[in-house]
């Protein structure tokens, strides 16, 4: 099934294209198009798109395109209604009550949220993204829908002013085409990279159109005779066979220039071939036959028959010699395969069979769908949920294999913790190590085609926020983000709670003493959703605990500065987020410490003598804070060595530290200038400010130790 033409001011008139449609729709179904087309036509009477047209011609032409997929009445009915509650006096009730709520919700999905207002373009955009890819997670047809709005938009955009024409392009480029592909729906995601491509870069677009031109008429003589040869030895082997010149679309073309740093001249695949056979054996006959026409190029094959591609793909691809040397892309593929190539999930959508019956496609596309509603229930807001979307939205796959063989689909760049997450999120949550190919590798290991990967987990682990500087796919971005910020709201509670229970010790009082009837008055009071956003916001220091107490107390007056809680905050060193030590100073057990409430950060803890808070020391923000007698971590400390430069000096430094039971995370050596002295800076793990110190002792009994000092900042 491929796209119709483009469909302007010559589109058919509204009866022509209901007797079309009346070849595969039911009698009462074409009535019931005719009584939408109506409604259409007198909701947006008077109004008009930019190219001058009445504005029903664009619902009519968003409804033919949807037709081309033979598409149920309830969708038809939708497209041609698609913007009534957007730009008219229409309400969703009315459509459900002429039309059907089926209908007014797969209206109402298509619909922008245009009547709300956002801060930002950005967030608007985001949230109606959000909006349409739910209702979408819910029934495939709206974007179905979405997408054959977007097509014909995007055929008509000449009528827009530049300004709109390139923001328009972009998003089409960025968001419509990329899910047009991933939904398999080839012919139109083909169609909108040009179109997206002819209206962001005019003059390539007309250079690229014109060679691509001039191309066809002075290869046409080779590929008449490849054709030909095909169709010839095909024959001789007894193959029925369609045979079929195909020519690489602009857009792609022009990547592939892009990405390849390469010139016109060099693209030698803009044209190829397409082989349609009867069944699945005959695709593998016709590639031994084609490999025996033309040698085959190593490394060209890829079959996507025993691997298809995410978006229910297949075909097997292979790169010949041709003849007068230039290479050759061939295809081949069954005729349902190249049903699913061109019109992917609209060949044969969801809800139009059993759900006992899913085929391999059907269940990919509705796992993908369920992934967008997991993935929006653990994104922040809107704007986070499109950013995830877009890396979701990888044009190219590759296959990894687990321990037991099963074939896992990630896009390309993703690495081991990509894969952890796409296992399952408790792998993901809990992965420490990961062996590729039976060796040990670490986890930001890039993963290759045909890699077989196996996650090493431990009950203790936890998502690390380093991971999301490298991983690929939305789903282990999201989850990452999601358990970051559930940790972070829990440590946060645990901090407000210790600081409010400090805070009423000054009254003699103690949180027990707190009824859950004061506590449901601050809540109300507060535009507080619960008692456990209310700590959090006091470990968080969006709330001060002093005030809080206040509150709970209902005492009428704040507390005067002089009557400040006499106990400290114990500081166990285990803290995760809503704890942190500050990087200034560098604090370890043993060092006298303060806390500073730092809003959005929870309590930062730094060194009494800190020059940094020294500065700017707010009495309001300022804890004292004692370490725990057990401290359960180990903490980096910067040392300075001043050493003689000599041989064999830095292995003496390092096993000194290994001795006196102290890891070393890293070190820099100053470039060797030909003098005396050099300068070692380590950062090693200590227990406490006694450990310290022993590591200092051991050091200076190293003869060719001249200096010590530790780095603070």
């Amino acid at each position: 099934m491929t796209a119709s033409a483009p469909l302007t001011a010559a589109l058919p008139t509204a009866p022509a294209l209901f007797r079309e449609w009346a070849g595969y729709l039911k009698p009462e179904d074409v009535a019931q198009l005719e009584a939408a087309y109506h409604f259409s036509e007198s909701a947006h009477q008077g109004q008009f798109r930019k190219s001058g047209e009445p504005y029903i011609a664009h619902p009519l032409a968003v409804a033919s395109i949807l037709a081309q997929w033979h598409l149920d009445a309830q969708a038809m009915t939708a497209a041609l209604l698609h913007d009534v509650v957007e730009d008219t006096a229409v309400t969703k009730n009315q459509i459900a009550e002429q039309f059907g709520r089926p209908v007014a919700e797969l209206v109402d999905g298509v619909s922008k949220l245009d009547r709300i207002e956002f801060d930002t373009q950005e967030k608007a955009q985001a949230e109606n993204f959000r909006k349409m890819l739910l209702a979408m997670a819910r029934d495939v047809r709206v974007m179905l829908i979405k997408l054959a709005d977007r097509l014909h938009n995007m055929r008509t955009l000449g009528a827009m002013d530049a300004q709109r024409r390139q923001r328009i392009a972009r998003e089409t480029l960025e968001i419509y085409a990329p899910i047009a592909n991933r939904l398999g729906l080839n012919s139109i995601y083909q169609e909108m990279e040009d179109l997206s491509f002819q209206h962001l870069y005019p003059d390539r677009f007309r250079v690229l159109a014109k060679a691509i031109k001039t191309a066809r008429g002075n290869r046409r003589e080779v590929v008449s005779k490849v054709l030909e040869s095909i169709e010839r030895r095909l024959g001789e082997f007894g193959l029925e066979a369609q045979v079929h010149g195909r020519e690489k679309h602009l857009h792609s073309v022009y990547r592939k220039m892009r990405e390849k740093h390469l010139s016109f001249a060099q693209v030698h695949d803009v044209f190829g071939f397409r082989i349609i056979v009867k069944d699945m054996p005959a695709c593998y006959v016709a590639l031994g036959v084609l490999h025996g026409l033309y040698k085959p190029i190593p490394g060209k094959f890829k079959d996507y028959i025993a691997i298809p591609k995410a978006n229910g793909y297949q075909s097997l691809h292979t790169t010949l010699f041709g003849p007068f040397g230039s290479p050759i892309e061939i295809q081949i593929r069954t005729v349902e395969m190249h049903k699913i190539a061109e019109a992917g999930v609209a060949s044969h959508w969801l809800y139009k069979s059993s759900t006992t019956s899913l085929s391999e496609l059907q269940q990919k596309t509705h796992q993908w769908l369920q992934s967008l509603l997991e993935m929006q229930s653990e994104s922040g807001d809107s704007v986070e949920f499109l950013e995830h979307l877009k890396v979701d939205l990888f044009p190219d796959a590759g296959y990894v294999f687990t321990p037991k063989g099963k074939i896992m689909s990630l896009p390309r760049g993703a690495c081991a913790v990509d894969f952890a997450y796409a296992v399952h999120t408790d792998i993901g949550n809990r992965c420490v190590a990961v062996k590729i190919n039976q060796e040990l590798m670490p986890l930001r290991t890039e993963l290759r085609n045909g890699d077989r990967v196996d996650i090493i987990t431990a009950s203790h682990a936890k998502p690390n926020p380093l991971w999301l500087n490298f991983v690929a796919t939305a789903k282990a971005r999201a989850h990452i983000r999601h358990f970051l910020k559930t940790m972070h709201f829990a440590e946060s509670v645990q901090l407000g709670e210790r600081l409010l229970q400090q805070a009423l010790a000054n009254f003699k009082a103690a949180l027990p003493d707190v009824s859950d009837a004061q506590w449901d008055k601050l809540v109300r009071d507060s535009s507080g959703r619960s008692r456990d956003e209310i700590l959090s916001d006091i470990g968080l220091g969006k709330r001060l605990a002093v005030v809080v107490a206040h509150q709970l107390l209902a005492l009428g007056e704040p507390l005067p500065a002089a009557a400040r809680p006499a106990g400290a905050v114990v500081v166990r060193g285990s803290e995760g987020i809503a704890v942190q030590f500050a990087r200034c100073c560098g604090p370890i057990p043993g060092d006298p410490i303060i806390g500073v409430i730092s809003k959005g950060q929870g309590m930062v803890v730094h060194t009494h003598d800190c020059p940094v808070i020294a500065k700017n020391r707010d009495p309001e923000r300022v804890l004292d804070v004692q370490w725990d007698a057990n401290p359960t971590k180990l903490f980096d400390v910067g040392i300075r060595l001043v050493v003689a430069n000599q041989r064999g000096v830095l292995a003496k430094v390092a096993a000194e530290i290994a001795a006196a039971e102290s890891n070393i995370q890293n070190v820099a050596v100053d470039p060797d200038d030909g003098g005396t002295y050099t300068v070692m800076r380590f950062t090693v793990q200590v227990m406490n400010r006694m450990h310290l110190a022993r590591i200092v002792r051991d050091l200076r009994r190293i003869p060719e130790v001249v200096r010590i000092s530790r780095i603070k900042g």
